[in-house]
């Protein structure tokens, strides 16, 4: 054997004894690792099952509390006078997520806040129309006008009487509502907009009784109170009544409709020539046709005369919406807190019997002045500019166009009775 064999295995076994003896020993330290890791898991397993014990009991006992305070509120309303809260096992959570509490009595009174028409629910308070007046200028008058009108698209307040059986009927606070109670409860809850239930008691009584003043159901000087709210006598109260069209109206339309036969004799009761119905021959409607084209002419002028004349008119009917919760007119308009305006082209200033007018308006009466197209232009621009000392609220029309528009809507009343 050479002398290099002889130092190569010796070193070789060396060193497989090392190895061995170190795959031995990394064995057992990862056995030992494992053991560790399985240890650990049963331990936190073990730690969250005593942190779910605690969360049970603590549930338990929120839940034995909750019971007890259903209990003290139910003798609590039985005490009062109330009416009992039907609150039972199946209705009370299945879970406590830690939020909220158990609302109390005063705080369930406190978001009870309606209004009846009996009265119930309304609280102590006072408010005249002149306070109401100011309060409404400043709460209310930028989307519903200083008078109630309605400025735009938002509702008007004030008029509309006798208008709801109309193709267009203004349905407003005095024409349409039948409660008073409803206007206090809506203003009190919702308005001003943006600004919902900031309003004191006694200002929406002076809100309400300034709606009522607009719509001439009181007096200027009138106060509304919670003691006469209901001797206020709404204009439509006796307006509505039970829709019983499910008994008196449907069954007639579940029947089976009769196809032959349905009258024991028919008549003829008119001639189709009597009617005038009968289409014409056509030498006859060729001879009435004798039109000149310079009649013709005239005809196509004079009409667009009348409906340029026309949109006027309508245009006026929409800017009288601005007066309407002072002025009438039409007919059987009557005077209100501004006298009414029929024939008012031609009229003396001040002349209408039964108003009584300022001591500017006596004077202009008797100076003479007459309601002419540039007198009232110049007044509807501005009244307290062009009559000093008018008791007249309306700042004004801006634009020019509006003052035309309300003139002609105006002069299509000029023979319209007074009475």
């Amino acid at each position: 054997m050479s002398k290099f064999l002889n130092i190569l295995l010796p070193a070789l076994g060396g060193a497989a004894i090392v190895l061995g003896v170190a795959f031995g020993m990394a064995s057992r330290n990862y056995q030992s690792q494992e053991v560790d890791a399985v240890l650990s898991k049963a331990e936190a397993a073990e730690q969250r099952t005593k942190e779910k014990a605690l969360e049970v009991a603590e549930l338990t006992g929120r839940l034995d509390d909750l019971e007890g305070s259903l209990t003290d509120l139910r003798r609590s309303m039985a005490n009062t006078g109330g009416t009992s809260v039907n609150v039972t096992q199946a209705s009370l959570p299945k879970a406590d997520y830690g939020l909220g509490r158990v609302a109390l009595p005063q705080e369930i009174a406190a978001w009870d806040i309606n209004i009846h028409p009996d009265g119930a629910g309304l609280p102590k308070g006072r408010g005249d129309a002149l306070t109401g007046e100011e309060v409404f200028a400043e709460k209310c008058a930028s989307c519903h006008g200083d008078f109630a009108e309605g400025v735009d698209n938002w509702p008007v307040l004030a008029g509309g009487f006798d208008t709801l059986t109309d193709k267009d009927p203004v349905k407003t606070v005095g024409s349409y509502w039948p409660y008073l109670s409803t206007v206090w409860d809506y203003v009190h809850r919702s308005m001003p907009f943006g600004g919902a239930q900031t309003l004191s008691h006694d200002e929406v009584y002076a809100i309400v009784a300034y709606i009522l003043y607009s719509n001439d159901l009181v007096e200027e000087e009138f106060e509304l109170t919670s003691e006469n709210f209901l001797d206020v006598e709404m204009y439509n109260a006796n307006g509505f009544i039970i829709d019983d069209r499910e008994t008196t109206e449907y069954i007639n339309w579940r029947i089976e409709p009769c196809m032959e036969n349905c009258k024991a004799s028919v008549e003829i009761t008119m001639r189709a020539s009597v009617l005038d119905v009968t289409p014409e021959e056509e030498e006859s409607a060729a001879a009435k046709n004798t039109a000149t084209d310079t009649d013709l002419e005239s005809v196509k002028v004079a009409a667009a005369v009348l409906e340029q004349q026309d949109a006027l008119i309508v245009d006026g009917e929409r800017v009288f919406k601005k007066c309407k919760a002072c002025h009438q007119v039409g007919e059987n308009a009557k005077n209100k807190s501004g006298p009414h305006l029929n024939n008012l082209m031609g009229r003396s200033l001040g002349a209408v019997d039964g108003f009584k007018y300022s001591r500017a308006f006596a004077e202009a009466s008797q100076e003479g002045r007459v309601w002419t197209i540039d007198e009232l232009a110049a007044f509807l621009k501005k009244p307290k500019a062009y009559i000093k000392g008018t008791k007249m609220s309306f700042a004004g029309l801006k634009n020019a166009n509006d003052i035309d528009a309300i003139i002609a809507y105006l002069a299509s009343y000029s023979e319209q009775s007074d009475d």
